[in-house]
């Protein structure tokens, strides 16, 4: 009778732990899978906006050569999107293999399939331009600008086709709330602030770069 007793709850606990095992498999496996079909959007709208712009430098190229006998403009290529949102441009941190497309604004949208401008004039523009990425702590995005460190390099392209070096000059932490910075006065240099969570996400990594051609 005890043994009966002891060998059915050894077979229960057995279905529990199998069940365990399949259910933190799955989700793993979901979560593999989404960061997959996210990296590989991302990486695709990374490559279609270069194109795009390549293809808008050539026509640029090709119409100076024609304004002296001809009036028609050449046209250029649509705006990128990325899950409806529009492509404002290209971050590459060499530092951490980042490489994604930047978005036109912060949404729970536009952070979920990219990194976004939250602040600023906008990509390689006089002033200094918020970028806003998540840290998923997966390698995601901005999981590993904690890792960044002064003398550290990010490559923006904008829309014009442009690719500018910034060179990270200052990084720290402070709260969620903290705004302060994003007004700061950059002297009519072109800056850029990465913004990301902390990994208890209680605080924000923040990180200041300069255009080096302003340095």
């Amino acid at each position: 009778m005890f043994e009966s007793k002891y060998s059915g709850f050894l077979t229960a606990l057995l279905i529990i732990i199998i069940i365990g095992i399949i259910g933190v498999l799955g989700f793993l496996g979901f979560t593999f899978l989404k960061k997959y079909n996210t990296d590989k959007a991302a990486s695709d709208a990374v490559d279609s906006f270069i194109e795009d712009v390549s293809e808008k430098e050539d026509d640029v190229e090709v119409q100076d050569a024609i304004d002296d006998v001809s009036d028609t403009p050449i046209s250029s290529s649509g705006t990128r999107k990325l899950n409806g949102y529009d492509i404002l441009g290209t971050i590459e941190i060499p530092a951490t293999k980042v490489k994604y497309p930047v978005l036109e604004r912060v949404t729970k949208g536009s952070i979920e399939a990219a990194v976004a401008i939250l602040y600023g004039p906008g990509l390689n523009k006089e002033g200094n331009t918020v970028i806003v990425g998540h840290n998923y702590r997966n390698g995601q995005f901005f999981s590993n600008n904690k890792k960044l460190s002064n003398g550290d390099k990010i490559y923006i392209t904008d829309t014009d086709g442009k690719r500018l070096s910034y060179t990270i000059y200052n990084k720290f932490e402070t709260t969620a709330e903290d705004t302060t910075f994003y007004t700061r006065n950059t002297n009519g240099a072109r800056e850029i602030t990465l913004s990301t969570c902390t990994d208890d996400s209680k605080r924000r990594i923040i990180i200041f770069a300069k255009a080096d051609d302003d340095a």
